[in-house]
């Protein structure tokens, strides 16, 4: 069973995970954080590019939260059928 298999779907948009996999800390490391969720390096991105250390660390620890963010929302959306190691730039958005 290789590691992906064994890790199965991604923890922000719920697709089968690819070759790449990255871990993202739901509460970031440098506030405390511990627990990790297997994602896909695009949706890593994301997540870093839509929400600060801060507000990871406070209001979107939860993922459901996070993903109930519009910006998120939409990614979310547009990135459902896309294969599993689908890369494309991730942007930060002109607004926090």
């Amino acid at each position: 069973m290789t590691l992906t298999q064994h890790i199965g779907r991604c923890g922000l948009c719920e697709r089968p995970l690819g070759k790449k996999v990255e871990w993202h800390h739901r509460i970031p490391k440098s506030r405390g954080g511990t627990e990790v969720m297997p994602v896909h390096p695009i949706c890593h991105r994301i997540i870093h590019a839509s929400v600060s250390n801060q507000e990871l660390a406070t209001t979107f620890a939860d993922v459901a939260v996070l993903k109930a963010r519009p910006d998120i929302s939409r990614f979310l959306r547009w990135i459902a059928d896309k294969p599993a190691d689908f890369h494309a730039p991730t942007r930060r958005p002109d607004t926090r």
